[in-house]
């Protein structure tokens, strides 16, 4: 019989294990290949993984409960996919919060006056090391300027949909981006943990 754990008590635990040899064996554009030789337990383990930069990620949500999203081609996975706002944590000493910012103005030119940590996820935990910080944006404006882009953002798509349209689509399988999965539900549990406490 397992013991009953206290819903606080149930967290992420961090862990330092001997690292007996670390290689970078590939170095990227945007990330690197990592490779360490880790003593954990009696095993000696070799694991390889992307060593990644993290990112932030934005839910915009609008006064009639709507989210933008938007939909690019990412090769890995030849599709043109729907996400939210997001971007690497690649500017030298600029916090999370700043980078979700800067990436909402830059993707889909808009500002907001309010600003709510959502939630922080590990995107592939076996296979990365990155974070993904994701905030809640509301009191929206215009950005002062319009972004230029290019390359996979060039032809960008920018939609705004109900959150309950965006979780529908999530469970359907017809999204499968898991940030935006991650983002959408995290936000409809706050909008509905806030209108409960009234």
């Amino acid at each position: 019989m397992t013991e009953h754990i206290v819903p606080e008590a149930l967290r992420d635990e961090p862990v330092t294990p001997h690292v007996a040899a670390a290689d970078r064996v590939y170095a990227g554009r945007v990330w690197n290949v990592q490779r360490d030789v880790v003593r954990y337990g009696r095993d000696e383990l070799v694991r390889e993984y992307v060593a990644h930069p993290g990112a932030a990620a934005v839910v915009a949500l609008d006064d009639e409960d709507r989210i933008v999203v938007i939909q690019q081609y990412r090769h890995p996975i030849r599709h043109r996919d729907w996400e939210i706002p997001a971007g690497l944590l690649d500017v030298e000493g600029e916090p999370p919060l700043a980078t979700a910012q800067r990436e909402l103005a830059e993707e889909v030119d808009l500002t907001a006056a309010r600003w709510d940590p959502l939630v922080s996820i590990f995107t592939t935990p076996g296979g990365n090391d990155e974070v993904v910080h994701l905030f809640l944006a509301r009191d929206l404006s215009a950005a002062p300027e319009v972004h230029a882009r290019g390359e996979e953002e060039a032809d960008i798509r920018v939609e705004w949909v109900a959150l309950t349209d965006v979780i529908d689509a999530v469970i359907a399988g017809r999204f499968r981006n898991g940030i935006l999965a991650a983002g959408a539900l995290a936000a409809a549990e706050v909008l509905r943990r806030e209108r409960a406490d009234g």
